[in-house]
């Protein structure tokens, strides 16, 4: 059924499992969906927190769990296709994409910024990078064609409705989600139709839960869909039970905005650390080494040591990104049921 052809990529299904840090999705859930025939995506953001030697060499130690990752990804995708998402606010950000393609990634998804130098290391690695904006997408293509000579491979388009950091100001995601004065499929038809000009196949995130999403933005003229919040409340994604099991408890009205520590907007779900910080605690100890942005200094807490805490199950100390519809999840399915949902 799918119309998805990145290059010579073609997903049976057109759906790419999205890129979710720290240690949502890697090898377990990527090899998953992908042998279950879509794209599936290992997210680098701090890749490496479970080796011994990450505290005091939390880089090198991603850096070599980069690989390690997609090589166990691969045993498992049965031939199918394994992504990376590389975000390009990231500490060493060339270190990590020349990591990815020397450890064989089908395709590099990029966002957290503009990837401007993507095409100078990725060799012959698909690319593709993230916008959520048409100027975003023409700044990015006219500098890739210039300097380069080269084009995206692919562009994903990430919305207001998405999980973990997001690439728009407070008030245009109240905008869009909240009063309802922005409509975001206008942006969405605006960037399908500049990709077009430039022959690329999009794929639209944030908010796509279910078949219907999918169909929605198929009839807009996209190719695929991303997926990330669906798939964490599966038997295959790689998060702590607990973890899994704060989405499945979640309300509609615990899913919030928050501030992040690194200077962008996310969304997560309310908890007790939430409560701590919006109260003045600060839980600062030490530098991760993760994003270009943050400021330890005075920064309230580390983000990856936030994040690492949930994943892990430490609920009541850790961050707990989300989507906006991880309210809905009400059970655990496997990979291969979501997959089935999206193939018919």
């Amino acid at each position: 059924m799918s119309e998805l052809k990145i290059g010579n990529l073609c997903p049976r299904i057109p759906v790419i499992q999205g890129g979710m840090g720290v240690g949502v999705s890697l090898s377990g859930l990527a090899g998953a969906v992908a042998a279950a025939g879509g794209i599936g995506v290992i997210s680098t953001a701090q890749i490496g927190f479970h080796d011994s030697d990450f505290a005091r060499n939390p880089i090198e130690c991603n850096l070599k769990a980069v690989g390690d990752e997609i090589r166990k990804a691969r045993d498992k995708a049965d031939g199918g296709i394994i992504g990376v998402n590389i975000m390009v606010a990231t500490r060493r950000y060339e270190d990590y994409v020349k990591a990815a393609v020397k450890a064989g990634a089908d395709l590099i998804i990029s966002g957290a910024g503009l990837p401007m130098t993507l095409p100078e290391i990725s060799g012959d690695v698909k690319i593709a990078p993230i916008v959520s904006s048409q100027k975003a997408l023409r700044v990015i293509a006219n500098h890739w064609r210039k300097k380069y000579d080269r084009k995206p491979d692919l562009v994903v388009i990430e919305g207001p409705l998405a999980g973990g950091h997001l690439g728009f100001s407070k008030e245009d995601i109240t905008a869009y989600t909240i009063t309802g004065e922005k409509q975001y499929d206008e942006e969405v038809a605006s960037i399908i139709a500049l990709a077009n000009e430039l022959s690329v196949p999009v794929v639209v995130a944030g908010g796509v839960y279910e078949r219907k999403d999918m169909d929605h933005y198929l009839t807009m003229g996209a190719k695929g869909v991303q997926i990330a919040t669906r798939f964490v409340t599966t038997k295959e994604c790689d998060a702590s039970d607990a973890y899994k099991q704060a989405y499945i408890n979640a309300k509609k009205e615990d899913i919030v905005i928050v501030k992040s520590p690194v200077g962008m907007p996310g969304r997560a779900i309310h908890n007790v650390f939430l409560d701590k910080v919006n109260a003045g605690e600060r839980f600062m100890r030490g530098c991760r080494q993760c994003i270009i942005t943050c400021k330890p200094d005075t920064a309230p807490y580390c983000i990856t040591e936030a994040l690492i805490n949930a994943v892990e199950g430490r609920l009541d100390e850790g961050l707990i990104f989300c989507g906006s519809n991880a309210y809905r999840a009400e059970k655990i399915e496997t990979v291969a049921q979501i997959m089935e949902e999206f193939s018919e």
